[in-house]
């Protein structure tokens, strides 16, 4: 009975289901029936290890029962209401997130999730500084909305070109460097260079605001070197630019900390935020905005809303989700587990396999750089990818792949013996597939 299930939840999915970033044909897809913590099941029972957070965002893990009863309690209570109201919940919501923000930062604008985060967070950068140009790297992901689409650098932005005043740069990536630097002090001060060129060039009074990932995500996991965050900081300061960072994939206990940019000497202008926040178990992302850009709005109106903005389930689930990292140590957890475990784990599997040219990160997000030769540095082709990812599910671990890389980024719940069981499983597969390769 619970193979059918599995069979009908497929079926309905491949005759029903339109799937985002994918063509449609083909898709086998991995059925999940239920979670808890750190491990997934489909119908029948079988368990995997979810090293993906589903989208690196199950921070708090699979069905806290704090957060679940938290949602339970609020829709019996009141289910839904519109943003033109005063709710308790929402401002509980709002003033936890704040608690977690720099000081002096006192007001949230709550979305449905990260991509209009961003997209109200360019749009209030513009209004605030009477600009148009937003520069981004290209090396980001940003949503896959009209301006947060052309914000992201990657393939993902060009069939989708429709929004105005976007210019992208190359920031940081000591691996594959753009700046042929050799140490991450000549990478910071290089990319600096290159980023204040741009600048110039665009021509400064013309730019709204550097928007960037603090910890770019889906790009690569790629931790800005020593004084780079500073350095944008300043060159913002500089040319009166607004700093926006995009905290939704990297916030929320992800590096180990609140905020990835907290470890950077860093405070923002916008932070943008959502999946974290309370681990996707109900939609819902904000701006966190400074008060010089708030006081904008004092007296003007501020031309943009959605009709889920705070929405009650939402704001529930955010409480919960804060109070049981706080209470709980989830956050220093990721910390821990980052230093003592994956780290060290990454690093020895490096050790042995040929095919890891570099692992990098922190906290639970890491990458796992995948290369054909040590020599050119040249990614492994998508084939060596799909083998990987069959290897890995058929031994018990869901993965994260993008490009050339595995993205090692499980729930910040995650434990010192999950985390080992997971590198024998990538120890695994890497061995099965390096001697298939051979």
């Amino acid at each position: 009975m619970t193979h059918d299930r599995d069979a009908l939840a497929t079926q309905l999915d491949r005759d029903h289901v339109f799937h985002s970033w994918s063509a449609q044909a083909g898709l086998d897809l991995p059925v999940i029936a239920g979670g808890d913590g750190t491990v997934v099941w489909d119908h029948a029972g079988n368990r995997m290890l979810d090293f993906a957070s589903q989208l690196v965002n199950v921070n708090i893990g699979h069905q806290h029962p704090a957060v679940v009863e938290a949602i339970r309690a609020q829709a019996a209570e009141l289910a839904t209401i519109g943003p033109a109201t005063a709710n308790l919940k929402r401002g509980e919501a709002a003033a936890r997130i704040l608690s977690k923000a720099p000081d002096g930062f006192a007001k949230i604008f709550f979305t449905n999730g990260g991509a209009d985060a961003v997209e109200n967070a360019i749009r209030m950068a513009r209004l605030h500084t009477g600009r148009d140009t937003v520069l981004s790297t290209y090396r980001s992901y940003h949503g896959n909305t009209g301006a947060a689409i052309v914000a992201t650098g990657d393939w993902r932005r060009m069939p989708n070109q429709y929004a105005r005043g976007h210019v992208h740069f190359f920031g940081p990536y000591l691996y594959r460097s753009e700046f042929w630097a050799s140490t991450p002090e000549q990478e910071s001060e290089r990319a600096l260079h290159h980023l204040e060129r741009v600048i110039q060039s665009e021509g400064a009074s013309t730019i709204a605001a550097i928007l960037l990932e603090s910890v770019p995500g889906t790009a690569g996991i790629l931790v800005p070197p020593p004084g780079y965050l500073a350095g944008v900081r300043a060159l913002c300061d500089r040319y009166g630019i607004v700093l926006i960072l995009d905290e939704v994939m990297c916030g929320f206990g992800r590096t180990g900390r609140w905020f990835a940019f907290q470890g950077h000497d860093v405070v923002p202008d916008l932070i943008t935020f959502a999946k974290g926040v309370n681990s996707g178990y109900v939609p819902v992302g904000g701006v966190i905005i400074s008060p010089a850009i708030s006081a904008t709005f004092d007296d003007r109106v501020f031309p943009g809303g959605l009709t889920y903005s705070g929405h009650p389930l939402a704001a529930a689930s955010i409480v919960a989700s804060i109070d049981a990292m706080q209470a709980e140590g989830i956050v220093e957890n990721a910390r821990r587990v980052g230093e003592q475990s994956i780290g060290p784990g990454l690093r020895a599997l490096a050790e042995r396999h040929r095919l890891i040219g570099e692992v990098r990160g922190e906290g639970v997000f890491w990458a796992i750089e995948l290369i054909a030769d040590a020599d050119t540095r040249e990614p492994v082709g998508p084939e060596v990818i799909g083998r990987l990812k069959k290897a890995l599910t058929s031994r018990g671990l869901l993965p994260f792949t993008a490009e050339n890389r595995i993205h090692v980024v499980p729930p910040c719940v995650v434990t010192d013996g999950e985390v080992d069981q997971a590198m024998s499983i990538y120890d695994e597969a890497l061995t099965s597939v390096e001697a298939d390769l051979a």
